[in-house]
């Protein structure tokens, strides 16, 4: 999401970018690029190449990842380190929010023209979008999903015989719930990799249907007995409502729902394409009509403290959070006031 002036964009806001720094009056392209940057509003991460440099450029808040890399002496700017392992390039360090590196055959200049801002990075790459081979502060993502499976163990004690993560987004998760409760992990439902990640897809029927070519029940690993499934995030609803019926016809004694962060309460206006209010299961639900809704004996979540520990915080600072959380707490680093009134 970029804001100009008084309208928020949630589309072709590279469009935007590239308008009001062809309109600069600034003569060198940094000096436009800044005078551009000093107008907008919004959580982004850019790469732009003119015929003598490569420039990367991080939000204020550090809200979208950006990554430098080296390969064979040649700089790469990448959104997270599993680009840089794909092509051979090593990590040297992530962009800082706020900076403005600057990379021409000279050398690499650094530039911070923005007011200095405590980094709030989006929770939501590590618990979901960012691939779980990826580095993040010294850590793998596998690693805090794990950490989030873990902690959702210590905090709901649920009597099962056996933990099913809903693939793929939900097996890191279930691997440290499984291995904190002592039940054991299985592969009970198998994933089509022909098919995308079906919260994003454009229409709930699309949804519906990506569901089931998405899925399969694997029955031996299910049949007769209570299952815990793990999932790493529930938005609307659909594709847990599906796999929850699908392992109850396969025939599970019991199907519990654990998610492995805290219900999602509020949209993403920061360029993820989560949806209004009134699309957002746990805003307009209770916990006992959710769970009703997906057909699960019980559905459990992570509270926020709990999400917070397995980024490794002691708890979340209530005055200035870790992170940018907005989706659980509807406390939005950028003002958001204007589009909110347009989807509630």
């Amino acid at each position: 999401m970029v804001e100009s002036g008084s309208i928020f964009q949630t589309s072709s806001d590279t469009e935007i970018i590239l308008q009001l720094v062809a309109r600069s009056k600034k003569k060198k392209i940094i000096d436009k690029l800044i005078d551009t940057l000093l107008q907008i509003k919004g959580a982004y991460s850019l790469v732009i190449l003119t015929n003598k440099k490569l420039i990367g450029v991080r939000d204020p808040f550090g809200i979208r990842p950006l990554v430098l890399g080296d390969k064979n002496g040649s700089p790469v700017l990448a959104s997270e380190t599993c680009a840089l392992d794909m092509i051979g390039a090593k990590y040297i360090r992530d962009i800082e929010n706020g900076e403005i590196i600057v990379i021409t055959e000279g050398g690499m200049e650094s530039i911070k023209p923005f007011k200095k801002t405590p980094e709030r990075p989006c929770i939501f790459e590590r618990i979901y979008f960012a691939s779980p081979d990826s580095i993040i502060e010294n850590k793998t993502v596998y690693t805090y999903r794990k950490a989030l499976g873990e902690q959702l163990a210590i905090e709901n004690n649920i009597i099962a015989d056996v933990v099913v993560p809903i693939p793929d987004s939900g097996v890191s998760a279930a691997i440290g719930f499984s291995q904190n409760s002592k039940i054991p992990f299985e592969l009970g439902i198998i994933r089509s990799h022909y098919v995308g990640r079906t919260f994003i897809e454009p229409s709930q029927t699309i949804r519906q249907f990506g569901v089931k070519l998405k899925h399969s029940v694997n029955r031996s690993c299910i049949e007769n007995k209570k299952v815990i499934l793990i999932d790493d995030s529930i938005v609307r609803g659909t594709t847990a409502s599906k796999i929850v019926k699908m392992v109850y016809e396969a025939g599970a004694k019991e199907v519990h729902l654990g998610i492995s962060c805290p219900p999602i309460l509020h949209p993403d206006f920061y360029g993820i394409d989560t949806p209004s209010y009134n699309q957002l299961i746990a805003y307009q639900s209770s916990l006992k009509e959710m769970t009703k809704l997906v057909g699960a004996k019980s559905l459990f979540f992570l509270s926020l403290n709990g999400t917070y520990k397995a980024m490794g915080c002691e708890k979340r600072n209530s005055e200035t959070p870790q992170f940018t959380d907005h989706c659980f707490t509807g406390e939005y680093p950028i003002d958001v006031t204007e589009i909110l009134k347009l989807n509630r």
